[in-house]
């Protein structure tokens, strides 16, 4: 037999390493420590649409020392699961919003060793409570940023325009707006206009960037040919549409559509009532007569899950998952019904009123729903009584929260995380001392609320009422918040607090 040349030498060298290292690793064991890889929401601003983190191992864990030893502070309630090396933590709640959270995770054990795990800890935030609103009386006009977690108020708009409506963009960062130049005539025509929050949450799915400077503003569409009406946002910001009048011919209303670039186009539909653009993104629901009508406002568009809206009468909110809407029907006897009706065709009637039915809204989780209803009074002088109530949806029960004063614009407006709901009136008004259920058809919303049920809203006890002053007082439009504590089942309604003169207010996602 020859005698091995030197590269058969060598690779028998290295067979013979080889083996003796795995020889090694089998009698020693692997002696690194199970530890963390990496957290989806390390140093991230958590939203209410972000609801759950997961913890990525090295190996594989005793998953049930992982949920034994995993530690949140403040507690955030949820399940965990979890798939390979990979373990998930669902919120049954959405996080809080103004907070800053600890997590540590410490004692956990790997599989098969049992060995224990490298100390973890991560931290994380939830983000801003804002409020985006119109001022009232000095500051009438003005588009105002309130943020409650650092207690600062800013102005938005100019003091040369006055606002009429807006909206915020789904990313918190810019506001739509419509406004016109102050004058002395108080005239509506307006242009449309996007301002910067100075606002930018990192959030856990997209790449980290610095935020715009506040107020920055930018005209997007103007005056000149058309005179601008209402308008509606995309839920994901992606389009706007506008209804126009053209000014050589005042008869002709149009709606239109502007993209991402704002580059207006004409859509082919008359404007004749309300509208609003579809959770999908896809489809404008426009009021016409007596039902709705869905229009597709791309070619490519598919059916909408929401082809029964035609039989109703108006839109007042979809839930955060666009699987419920809640609709009021108009009857030929001129009551009015609310109706909660989800994507598989099932058609729910909370109640019937002689009033009015003048918003709802969902909560996060859409098994609650905030109204605005209004009574009738009055034998010879007809006035309408607005209210506030919250709807369980599971029971139809209706818990009657506040009473306001008759006539009186109202807008409500529920925080993200659904811990707050905020809602405007103007001051100056008495409430009456007892509340009237007769403009209540059957028994399709129970109205006998005991202290233990949900929605319960506490009385202060002030002794005494004071008397009442029969000398008008000043109307001036001022917000409140209501706290509202979730439990598993129930929301318990707190005191409400004045934040500002303004109306309209609104949250930022």
């Amino acid at each position: 037999m020859p005698f091995p040349q030197p590269l058969d030498k060598a690779a028998l060298g290295v067979m013979l390493v080889a083996a003796l290292f795995t020889l090694l690793l089998l009698w020693g064991g692997d002696r690194t420590h199970a530890q963390v890889r990496y957290f989806t929401w390390q140093n991230r601003d958590i939203g209410a649409d972000d609801r759950a983190f997961i913890l990525a191992f090295n190996r594989l864990m005793d998953w049930s020392s992982v949920t034994q030893h995993l530690r949140i502070e403040p507690p955030l309630a949820g399940k965990a699961s979890w798939s390979g090396r990979r373990f998930a933590y669902t919120l049954t709640q959405p996080i809080p919003y103004g907070q800053t959270f600890q997590l540590s995770l410490d004692e956990a054990v790997s599989v098969p060793q049992g060995k224990p795990m490298q100390a973890f800890q991560g931290q994380f935030r939830s983000r801003d409570r804002v409020l985006v609103y119109l001022g009232s009386g000095v500051e009438e006009g003005r588009l105002i940023l309130y943020n409650l977690t650092l207690q600062q108020k800013t102005f938005l708009s100019p003091p040369n325009l006055r606002v009429f409506d807006f909206q915020p963009y789904p990313a918190g960062d810019r506001i739509l707006f419509s406004a016109s130049e102050r004058g002395e005539q108080m005239s509506f025509d307006p242009q449309l206009y996007t301002v910067t929050t100075g606002l930018h949450f990192n959030a856990p799915d997209r790449p980290r960037r610095q935020p715009r400077p506040i107020g920055e503003l930018s005209l997007i569409l103007d005056n000149s040919d058309y005179q601008n009406l209402r308008f509606q946002l995309a839920n994901d910001g992606s389009k706007i549409i506008v209804q126009r009048v053209n000014r050589l011919q005042p008869m002709e209303s149009s709606l239109w559509l502007l993209d991402r670039n704002f580059q207006p186009r004409r859509l082919n539909q008359a404007a004749a009532g309300d509208f609003r653009i579809a959770p999908d993104n896809q489809h404008l629901i426009i009021a016409q007569g007596q039902g709705l009508a869905i229009v597709p406002l791309v070619p490519e568009s598919k059916e909408t899950a929401f082809d029964f809206l035609p039989q109703y009468g108006m839109v007042l909110d979809f839930s955060r998952d666009g699987r419920k809407v809640a609709v009021v029907k108009f009857n030929p006897n001129f009551s009015r019904s609310l109706y909660v009706v989800n994507i598989f065709g099932t058609h729910e009637e909370l109640l019937t009123v002689n009033g009015s039915i003048l918003a709802a809204q969902f909560d996060p989780r859409a098994e609650h729903l905030y109204v605005i209803l209004t009574r009738i009074e009055g034998d010879e002088t007809y006035r309408e009584v607005p209210y506030l109530g919250l709807f369980d949806l599971k029971t139809k029960q209706l818990y009657k929260l506040k009473d306001f004063a008759p006539q009186q614009d109202l807008y409500l407006s529920l925080s993200p995380d659904g811990r707050t709901l905020a809602v405007d009136y103007a001051e100056g008004h008495s409430t009456p001392d007892t509340i009237d259920n007769s403009d209540l058809y059957g028994d399709t919303a129970p109205l006998e609320g005991s202290p233990d049920l949900l929605g319960e809203l506490p009385t202060p006890d002030t002794g005494e009422a004071p008397p009442r002053s029969e000398q008008p007082q000043p109307q001036q439009h001022q917000i409140w918040l209501f706290p509202l504590e979730l439990n598993q089942d129930k929301i318990t309604v707190g005191m409400p607090e004045p934040l500002a003169p303004g109306l309209q207010a609104r949250w930022l996602p």
